[in-house]
């Protein structure tokens, strides 16, 4: 599984425009068959910087990502609304998508 981490820092004027601004191509990456994830948080520290979280099934599939025209269009999107250039975590990693966490479990109540 390719894993991507991406934090966007944007100008401040765009910050309530982003998640809207972003919305299609959100839509259309989370329809692409090779999509595990996709999901968008911001920082508790910077109100203008937002996190991307997204994994795809192979290689292949992030490459497929990368050529289609929804993220050919985000990018020119972004270019417009970003205060610098994003930061990126790009790594191939075992699995198939979240995996639950041994160290933490609800307690009953």
């Amino acid at each position: 599984m390719i894993f991507i981490a991406v934090k966007f820092t944007v100008r401040s004027a765009e910050r309530d425009n982003w998640l809207p601004a972003v919305e299609p191509f959100t839509l259309a990456t989370r329809q692409e068959p090779g999509n595990v994830f996709f999901e968008w948080s911001y920082s508790v520290e910077n109100p203008d910087q937002f996190v991307l979280l997204e994994a795809f099934a192979s290689p292949e599939a992030g490459e497929a990502h990368v050529k289609s025209e929804h993220f050919a269009a985000a990018m020119d999107l972004m270019a417009d609304l970003v205060a610098e250039t994003p930061e990126i975590i790009n790594v191939e990693v075992p699995g198939e998508g979240w995996s639950r966490m041994a160290e933490v479990t609800p307690r009953s109540r």
